[in-house]
């Protein structure tokens, strides 16, 4: 018998938890309690849990529109001590923002004192201010005792909260929501009620209604500080179609004529989430620009942001005030100076124009967090509005039917009124008595032994008849709105009509944002067009010098460096530099230091990503075309313009393999025909320029030759009829050059990914160069 090996594993207990296990779920249940609890809004009622907790308190210690405003430490007390054990300062922090105008486009809390201003002050102490619910407060919480919506047990049980508000209006639309939880955050604007109302009320008659019908009801968000979208609406379609994406907003101004032909730009209105105070600082950090860390003086791009907007702004000044929410003035360097090219370099230069993120991630009917579009929003609140109205109905009418049972057991009573006294008299237990003489319900005897005596007078029976009529008459309706789905819908639209005439007269609430589409405003530097030379040493530092022709022997670098190359080229062309990764960073050559100085290292004018490195530098116009190769034989046609980014961090352009590395990309001639590739063997190829791709995004690109083992591709240019210079060192290390043209050049011709044929001159270092009748713009 075989002898096994048996492993024991000693058993884990039923009741222990691995500590990966463990943490798991508990940084689980907590992403869970952030996000349902304290960082995101219900689709029902648009309100976050300390939001809800706060107008819930108020409403129960009766702090409604009409009502004497009271301490916001009492609220605050009341709130943490029956519902939220939190901060008091967390609470009161949500009770200011539900109480600031600026924040919220209909507040919900009417605040007396100081609740902070737009510019970020902070509200005075809680001890100081004063709180009171708004009118429009009662669309969340007038039918709160109607059975409309479920309550559940406070933090410790004493006490029951409502698990939502009845809201009769979308407010996860009209006020929006701002918050961060864990894994998702939530950025929703605000909007017009009025309009919001009438997209709801199509949405009922219509439930398939198009979203560009609802937008059309509904054009996009309505800031409470205004300002001017400037998106096209296609982006925003996109945006409520998707529930995500960034809207561009800029501010409103007025110019103001002054006295001998002056004029200033006034600030009226601002975008969201920006203050005077923040476009004050933005112009002071430009026109007095601190040094950067680890400089040593301000950068070209600090110099040259400064001199622009210093050339144009004279002075500027915050006149915000009582009278006016916002008024900034800004005075023109002079009269002359073009006012749309002032407007536009500050709005390219400051946050007079920026983009305001929307992001509608909230917990839905269904209680997971979700992005939504704004169909499905408006068909949430819908769906939820509908199942409010109909517990409303069913609460009243149990509470009409409960009515008229006691009613006809008053009316049974004064019928027979002498024989009802006797039995009380006469009976130790009066109540069976009256049950089983009248065939009262439990509920009828009770009321008649607690009726009193001048309630059974001949006109109280008048009384109950009526109200008996009125009461069954609305018993009806009742019925009729439970059993039909018109009638509902019909009641349903009808309110939220009456309430969006209510709070939002057309006269009274007019929308503050402006929709229409407007350029983005670019941060555009004039550069005069003219002749330049670009020079770049082999340790990377580049300047300028003004005009053509320069002979190379003439420029001087520092100890240890030397040329790398020279491009003829003009101050409005773009200088590119790759990166051993594949990206090309885009530098425009007017930013490029000039004089006979050493220039600056091209790193400090880019942002290269770690563990690359620069590998070559080109410039030249936007048009013109260029010849891309690696060394592992691949290449394409693009042009500069199809390379340029604006960004300092490049853009990632060529597709590189492990052990590949981009080659000196070459200019592309009209005169040029075919590409000619040399390889580290000797080898040459000549193709034809028709079966090179051409890639405006980059990439790969095709085989332009194929390489033996370990081969690498040396360079690949461009020529044409002029044909090609060979050059590098022959025998005893001699400089050698020779031309091939015409009747020379045709046994390298090809086939692309062919091999090509042995140049006939054996030469060390060889180089090919195209033989070019006039110089082009830019060059290699």
């Amino acid at each position: 018998m075989e002898q096994q090996d048996i492993t024991f594993q000693p058993e884990e207990p039923a009741d222990s938890l691995t500590l990966a296990r463990y943490a798991e779920r508990a940084y689980l249940d907590y992403a869970v309690s952030v996000v349902k609890g304290r960082a995101l809004p219900e689709v029902a009622d648009g309100q976050k849990p300390v939001q809800r907790r706060i107008l819930f308190a108020m409403h129960e210690m009766g702090l409604r529109a009409d009502a004497k405003p009271v301490k916001s430490a009492r609220v605050v007390g009341d709130v943490l001590g029956k519902f939220h054990p939190h901060g008091d300062q967390s609470a009161y922090d949500a009770l200011v923002r539900l109480a600031q105008d600026f924040s919220l486009r209909y507040p919900l809390i009417d605040g007396q004192g100081n609740f902070g201003s737009r510019d970020g002050d902070g509200a005075a102490a809680m001890r100081y201010t004063e709180a009171r619910l708004t009118p429009i407060s009662r669309l969340l919480l007038d039918e709160i005792d109607e059975g409309t919506v479920d309550f559940i047990p406070n933090y410790d049980g004493s006490m029951q909260e409502p698990k939502l508000l009845p809201a009769r209006l979308p407010f996860v639309l009209l006020n929006g929501a701002s918050g961060i939880a864990v894994g998702m955050a939530t950025e929703i604007p605000p909007h017009n009620l009025r309009e919001v109302a009438a997209a709801t009320v199509a949405m009922i008659r219509n439930p398939n209604i198009a979203l560009a019908e609802l937008l059309a009801l509904m054009p996009g968000p309505d800031y409470p500080g205004g300002g001017q979208i400037i998106s096209p609406a296609a982006d925003i379609a996109q945006i409520y179609e998707n529930g995500r994406g960034s809207l561009k907003v800029r501010a409103r101004w007025t110019i103001e004529e002054m006295a001998r032909g002056q004029w200033q730009l006034v600030v009226t209105e601002l975008p969201p989430n920006t203050s005077a105070q923040k476009v004050l600082e933005e112009i002071e950090e430009i026109t007095n620009p601190k040094i950067k860390t680890g400089k040593k003086a301000l950068t070209p791009d600090q110099q040259q942001l400064k001199a622009t907007v210093l050339a144009v702004l004279d002075a500027v000044r915050d006149e915000s005030g009582k009278d006016a929410p916002v008024r900034l003035v800004f005075e023109p360097k002079s009269k002359n100076i073009d006012q749309q090219e002032f407007i536009q370099t500050l709005l390219a230069h400051t946050s007079l124009e920026s983009g305001a993120p929307i992001n509608l991630v909230m917990i839905g009917t269904d209680g997971r967090p979700r992005q939504k579009g704004l169909r499905e929003i408006l068909g949430e609140w819908i769906a939820f509005r509908f199942d409010t109205v109909t517990r409303r109905t069913r609460h009243r009418l149990g509470k009409v039917e409960d009515r008229i049972h006691i009613l006809e057991g008053r009316m049974l009573v004064l019928l027979n009124i002498d024989e009802v006294i006797r039995i009380i008299r006469e009976s130790d237990e009066p109540k069976p008595a009256l049950v089983e003489a009248f065939g009262l319900s439990d509920r009828q005897a009770e009321d008649i032994l607690e009726i009193r005596l001048r309630q059974l007078a001949r006109l109280e029976a008048i009384r109950i008849e009526k109200e008996l009529k009125e009461l069954r008459e609305e018993q009806a309706d009742l019925d009729v709105l439970l059993k039909s789905e018109t009638m509902m819908r019909r009641r349903i639209i009808k309110e939220i009509e009456t309430d969006a005439k209510q709070y939002s007269p057309e006269d009274k609430d007019p929308r503050r944002t402006l929709i229409q589409e407007e350029r983005r405003a670019a941060a555009e530097v004039r550069v005069i067009d003219e002749p330049v030379t670009v020079v770049m040493s082999q340790k990377g530092w580049v300047r300028t010098r003004q005009g053509h022709g320069h002979d190379p022997q003439q420029f001087t670098f520092k100890a240890g460096d030397a040329l790398y190359n020279t491009f003829d080229c003009r101050t409005v062309d773009v200088l590119l530099v790759f990166g051993t990764n594949g990206r090309v960073y885009s530098v425009p050559v007017s930013s490029l230091p000039g004089g006979r100085g050493d220039g600056v290292p091209i790193t400090t004018l880019i942002e290269l990503q770690s563990g690359s490195q620069v590998a070559h530098t080109f410039a030249g116009n936007a048009s013109q075309r260029v010849l891309i190769a690696t060394a592992n034989g691949n290449g394409f046609q693009t042009t500069v313009g199809d390379m340029t980014g604006r960004q300092k961090g490049g853009k990632s352009f060529l597709t590189l393999d492990d052990g590949d590395a981009p080659l000196a990309p070459a200019p592309i001639g009209e005169e040029a025909t075919h590409a000619a590739c040399l390889s580290g063997n000797g080898r040459l190829l000549l193709v034809a320029l028709e079966e090179v791709k051409v890639l405006s995004a980059g990439g790969r690109g095709v085989i332009l030759m194929e390489l033996e083992p370990k081969e690498k591709l040396l360079q690949a240019v461009a020529v044409g009829a002029p044909g090609l210079v060979l050059s590098g060192a022959g025998r005893g290390g001699k400089p050698s050059s020779q031309k091939l043209a015409g009747q020379s050049l045709l046994p390298y011709v090809g086939k692309r990914a062919r091999k090509g044929k042995q140049l006939e001159a054996k030469l060390k270092e060889p180089r090919i160069d195209p033989v070019r009748v006039e110089p082009a713009g830019g060059g290699n």
